[in-house]
């Protein structure tokens, strides 16, 4: 099913361009509009008739911008239906080189793998572990089954739900083995194949691949300005809602991965109306929850303002990527599907893991030490960037685990990344989170490596880069960084 794209909804996406000459200017911006996921593949443009009115430029002026975005692969012509936004064969190739765990991150060649924001155990973890140990032998006697999870475990989770102001009861609570496994048990609980999903764009990419596994179709919403500040482009959203109807939406509020941003009140009220409007369960991705770095009070949870939301969240990023123990939350009225979707994968959690990390949640000590190592890495990659790479954008984020920084245009991500791996640098590109091959203008650093480590990745980054021939500009630019 093809979207379409308001006459009003491209000039806001367009805003001010160059006009001298403007055809020129107008496909410029639109190329970028569609390179980085923004107006998304196979969505018609508007006619030219309307979008000159709406620009205040020629008819002329619009024919010839779609010509070559046509021409440069950016678009293509269906006879009577019109124009339709598109991505290069070449850039519609996510990158080879596959996540995997980087539990070591050099390997024995000395490679600096960033392309997961997986982390090392925080200091501490280990007592934790002794002390589930101790208490383990009580549960030896049982079968230690517990298809739903630990009943400690689940009210301690509902606990916390509630501090952060969503009342839960533990029976809203299901205990899975991390945030990806609780989101395909929540699809195929809610979903069938062939359904739609709405799902952001960029992306956490092994979510794509994991709702398309479970038959999903996937229909991109695109993030909006990754530079701005707002993050969500809640108008293309209610558009996306509306002309597609899906049955499901999976959104990251917190921190989102790949871009940072974190999601308001008052968006949250907006998106929650928009999918209410559409009657789209939510499916909430919080696995960065926690990872604030600042002192800023966090907004309400989404499902603070969408009682019909399905919430997963997970001790892996905070704690240990080896502690695979995450969770559900949702309405009491979709507990039995749930619980019947998960018994068809599984039987249960391994009971010690839950113990640990009944543990690990009554120690705030723990999670206060990873938010301050964190907030040293990310600056520490910042800084690093501004110092050696100052013709990249990026946006300071006030939380999470990872930067999204853009190269200067007409630089493919997917190419450099692929340079890199001779330099022994692992770093995915945009495409990689994309859900329709955008974003090649983009890459991803996690900051969860010791500084050291960041700080050689970089240089070696900017040994590449001004090896050229990929580099767009001689000129060297202060870095432009929004701080927030």
């Amino acid at each position: 099913m093809n979207r379409t794209l308001t006459p009003q909804h491209l000039a806001t996406l367009v805003g001010q361009f160059p006009r001298k000459p403007a055809y020129r200017g107008l496909r410029q911006v639109l190329q970028e509009l569609i390179g980085d996921g923004r107006i998304p593949l196979d969505t018609r443009l508007p006619s030219e008739r309307a979008v000159s009115v709406q620009l205040g430029v020629s008819r002329n002026t619009v024919t010839r911008a779609y010509a070559d975005l046509v021409a440069a692969g950016f678009a293509s012509t269906r006879h009577g239906a019109g124009t339709f936004a598109a991505v290069p064969a070449e850039r519609r190739r996510a990158h080879d080189h596959a996540l995997r765990s980087v539990a070591n991150p050099y390997d024995p060649e000395g490679s600096i793998d960033l392309t997961c924001a997986s982390t090392t155990a925080i200091p501490g973890i280990g007592a934790a572990y002794e002390r589930a140990m101790e208490r383990l032998p009580g549960y030896l006697g049982s079968d230690g089954y517990r298809p739903t999870g630990l009943p400690a475990l689940r009210a301690l989770i509902a606990q916390q739900f509630a501090q952060r102001g969503l009342p839960t009861d533990p029976d809203q609570i299901m205990v899975c083995s991390g945030a990806l496994a609780a989101t395909a048990v929540v699809a195929r609980a809610l979903s069938r194949p062939g359904d739609r999903v709405m799902i952001e764009s960029p992306v956490y990419p092994n979510v794509i691949e994991a709702l398309r596994l479970g038959g999903a179709r996937l229909v991109a919403s695109p993030m909006g300005d990754a530079l701005g500040e707002e993050g969500w482009d809640l108008d293309g959203v209610a558009a996306t809602l509306t002309q597609t109807r899906p049955h499901l939406a999976y959104l990251i509020p917190d921190f989102q991965n790949p871009t940072g941003f974190l999601m308001r009140d008052d968006q949250r009220a907006r998106y929650a109306a928009e999918l209410q409007a559409t009657r789209t369960v939510p499916i909430v991705d919080e696995s960065l929850q926690a990872l604030s770095l600042t002192d800023a009070p966090m907004p309400l949870p989404f499902a603070a303002h969408a009682p019909e939301t399905i919430t997963v969240g997970s001790v892996s990023k905070l704690y240990w990527s080896g502690l695979r123990v995450g969770w559900i939350r949702a309405p009491q009225g979709m507990m039995d599907a749930v619980i019947k979707a998960r018994l068809q994968l599984d039987l249960g959690t391994a009971l010690f893991d839950q113990l640990v990390v009944t543990e690990l949640l009554q120690d705030e000590a723990l999670l206060a030490a990873r938010r301050t190592q964190l907030r040293e890495r990310r600056d520490t990659l910042a800084n690093a960037i501004i110092e050696y790479l100052p013709e990249w954008r990026f946006r300071l984020p006030q939380g999470g685990m990872t930067l999204w920084l853009q190269l200067p245009a007409g630089t493919s991500a997917t190419q450099f990344a692929t340079r890199l791996e001779a330099a022994g640098v692992h770093i995915p590109p945009g495409p990689m989170f994309s859900v329709e091959g955008g974003g090649d203008q983009w890459l991803r650093i996690p900051f969860v490596r010791p500084e050291a480590d960041l700080n050689e990745a970089v240089r070696r980054i900017a040994d590449v880069w001004s090896s050229g021939p990929l580099r767009a500009s001689a000129r060297r630019q202060g870095a432009q960084v929004v701080i927030l």
